[in-house]
């Protein structure tokens, strides 16, 4: 059994809403065979608790946009790891320190991982490390001249 078209479906909206506030490592695990509870997993990091509250803000606007409402949320106080319970879908926006410690994808290595683009802006040179494309790549849709 896979993650349902639903829960795929808000999967890929919430790692565009975290990848759309320059989260690094944005992934998400299909996680529907080895858990009853939920569907889908999505994975973000961020480098510090200020940038993990704005991934988490902006990853509940776009949700509640279509009209999706997390069920609980904790680690809010802290901000390092903060959980977001959508029911099929569970979001982990973690510090990157605690990214590397827990290494989620890790414990959940033997599940299939639903693929990912970031379909956002390019990364702004400077920003190594964030979700979008390498700042030296052609933008989507720019032809390369080969020079």
């Amino acid at each position: 059994m896979t993650a349902s078209a639903e829960a795929r479906e808000t999967a890929l909206l919430a790692a565009q809403a975290a990848a759309d506030k320059l989260a690094t490592d944005v992934s998400i695990v299909d996680v529907s065979d080895r858990l009853a509870i939920t569907d889908a997993f999505v994975l973000a990091s961020a480098p510090n608790e200020r940038q993990v509250q704005a991934i988490v803000d902006e990853v509940e606007e776009r949700l509640r946009g279509h009209g999706v409402k997390p069920v609980r949320r904790e680690g809010m106080t802290e901000s390092r790891w903060v959980l977001l319970d959508f029911v099929d879908v569970v979001v982990h926006v973690q510090h990157a320190e605690e990214r590397a410690y827990y290494a989620l994808e890790r414990l959940w290595k033997d599940c299939p991982t639903i693929p990912f683009v970031d379909a956002g802006t390019p990364a702004v040179a400077g920003t190594a490390g964030t979700a979008g494309p390498d700042a030296d790549s052609p933008a989507l849709g720019q032809e390369t001249t080969g020079r």
